[in-house]
């Protein structure tokens, strides 16, 4: 990897931390100003990256299945192209629900099961909150009988045993927390959850592409030629995960222009 070249990059466009972790230990690290590995900054959508792990676990607690469709929880979907919409195609973004529920716009889970589908579910890759929100919805459904909520099951099954601490999370107008975005982890946190996805096989779905887009599976973005994964945020968070070499690699920025093919060319020249 070359790291002076990728450094130099991510500099270039607001970098506030960069953190290389190979088998838990640190590689390299560089900060903006006001910045180190344990000052928690928003992931914005690569919260995403939680939820095909949940889903996996939850699938062998046998909550639910991931081919399961959302109508075998809420009778609601059980009508037109709806009742073909799975657990899967929500969380690789190919459930036909269009665009939106990002940012400041997340629904609460009432509203998104309500969203009407804009494609026929399996056929188009829509980048969106929604789906994730209408998951949550479903699992929380699941839980309800154990008086959990999807964080509350996320926490226990995936980051206590990844050695994660979720500094804040965002709180919408329903009281419930959104499932696509609102994280703030820091750089050395992000890092222990990547370790503890690269260390785990079962969560090798997460990694595979769908028909519709083969750089996106379940809650991660793929490279394939370099066989790298990574959550991504807006204005230039990351958590690429190198399997090849058990590396993670965290980084924190401010910008808008910051492209992570760019970055990961660089990585490897």
């Amino acid at each position: 990897m070359n790291l002076e070249a990728a450094t130099a990059y991510a500099e270039r466009h607001g970098l506030e931390a960069l953190l290389v972790r190979r088998d838990g230990e640190t590689l390299f690290e560089r900060y903006g100003d006001g910045f180190d590995a344990d000052k928690p900054h928003a992931l914005y959508s690569g919260t995403k990256s939680f939820w095909g792990p949940v889903a996996l676990a939850a699938q062998a607690d046998r909550l639910l299945t991931l081919d399961e469709p959302v109508g075998a929880t809420f009778a609601s979907w059980n009508v037109g192209s709806k009742e073909r919409v799975r657990l899967r195609d929500l969380l690789a973004l190919t459930s036909g629900i269009g665009f939106g529920g990002l940012g400041s716009a997340v629904p609460s889970y009432e509203r998104a099961l309500a969203v009407e589908l804009k494609n026929e579910p399996g056929t188009v890759f829509t980048y969106g909150g929604i789906p994730l929100q209408v998951f949550g919805a479903v699992l929380a459904q699941k839980l309800a009988t154990r008086h959990e909520s999807p964080h509350d099951y996320l926490r226990q099954r995936i980051l206590e045993p990844a050695g994660v601490t979720v500094a804040s999370w965002r709180t919408l107008a329903s009281g419930t927390k959104p499932l696509p975005t609102g994280t703030f982890l820091s750089a050395a946190q992000w890092a222990n959850y990547g370790r503890f996805v690269l260390g785990d096989p079962s969560l090798a779905p997460c990694f595979v592409g769908s028909a519709v887009n083969p750089r996106y599976g379940l809650g991660f973005w793929l490279d394939p030629p370099s066989g790298i994964a990574y959550a991504s945020g807006a204005a230039g968070q990351a958590m690429y995960l190198v399997p090849s070499d058990r590396t993670v690699i965290v980084k924190f920025g401010r910008s808008g222009s910051y492209k992570h093919d760019a970055f990961l060319k660089r990585l490897l020249t």
